[in-house]
């Protein structure tokens, strides 16, 4: 999907971009009521009203697309592709699906397909875009994405718009998957995955351009801890603009930051994950 431009009229315009939806959106479909639901914005707080997670907020309202990440119920059931939609909720690009038993559903947009294609979810499902299988049935080499971490709860892995995860290995009831992250890891053989690359891979290029924006999103501005005074973070005080000057960074309520592990060091995981994913330093 291309990418769009504005004339620089502005200076917020001068460095915007946006996914150009001309050719996205299919207004001619009636969307089932049952696959929308509307949530309260949190802002960031817990059932208990704490904010649990700083810097959220306000932003536009949006409407909840129920999408389903399973699709096996729905096994040797032919779909037609009705439309291909933007879902403010995430990242890819969502379809109506219409199956031949009448049900509709909202699954993820596979790279490559377009409105009046037909899927299938089965075991012997053709390898091509959109159609899901058992991870056994899929050859070496091939593409997935909206892959399970567990046979029948749904597909948990490589759902963010442009991602895919790489099938590399099939053997002993496993399945040796490459992530997105770099990370190398088993999963079952059973597990159920979709054919191809997750829709609208153009999302890494667009460019926010002003913060007026983000606040529509429910982002609020993200205050340095040492632009604060010293009663309200540890990297406050100090005349001018100061280095953090302490051991090692914190948070606001003075425990290690920036850099700490945080995941636990016995996780029923672990004998899963052939190589950790690529460090960012």
């Amino acid at each position: 999907m291309a990418i769009k431009l504005y004339k620089p009229g502005t200076p917020g315009k001068r460095k915007t971009s946006v996914i150009d939806y001309a050719k996205v959106l299919s207004k001619n479909v009636q969307t089932p009521k049952y696959l929308l639901t509307s949530k309260a914005n949190a802002a960031g707080r817990n059932h208990r009203g704490v904010i649990t997670t700083r810097h959220r907020g306000g932003g536009s309202k949006t409407i909840i697309r129920t999408v389903d990440f399973i699709r096996s119920d729905k096994a040797d059931i032919p779909a037609k592709i009705q439309t291909i939609e933007y879902d403010p909720g995430r990242s890819s690009f969502i379809s109506l699906v219409s199956y031949a038993d009448g049900e509709k559903r909202f699954i993820l947009t596979p790279e490559g397909v377009k409105v009046g294609d037909v899927l299938l979810t089965s075991k012997t499902a053709p390898i091509k875009p959109g159609n899901r299988l058992p991870l056994f049935n899929i050859p070496v080499g091939t593409y997935v994405h909206d892959v399970e971490l567990q046979p029948g709860r749904g597909g948990k892995m490589g759902r963010g718009a442009g991602s895919f995860v790489t099938v590399q290995a099939i053997e002993g009831g496993d399945a040796v998957l490459r992530l997105p992250s770099g990370e190398i890891r088993l999963v079952k053989d059973n597990c159920w995955a979709t054919i191809g690359q997750v829709s609208n891979a153009d999302w890494f290029n667009v460019r926010i351009g002003k913060a007026g924006r983000k606040r529509l999103m429910g982002r609020k501005p993200h205050i340095r801890g040492k632009a604060m005074n010293p009663v309200d973070h540890p990297h406050g005080g100090g005349e001018g603009n100061q280095p953090i000057g302490m051991k090692y960074p914190k948070t606001p309520w003075g425990k290690p930051a920036l850099g700490v592990k945080t995941r636990k060091s016995k996780k029923y995981s672990n004998n899963l994950i052939i190589k950790r994913r690529k460090s960012n330093k």
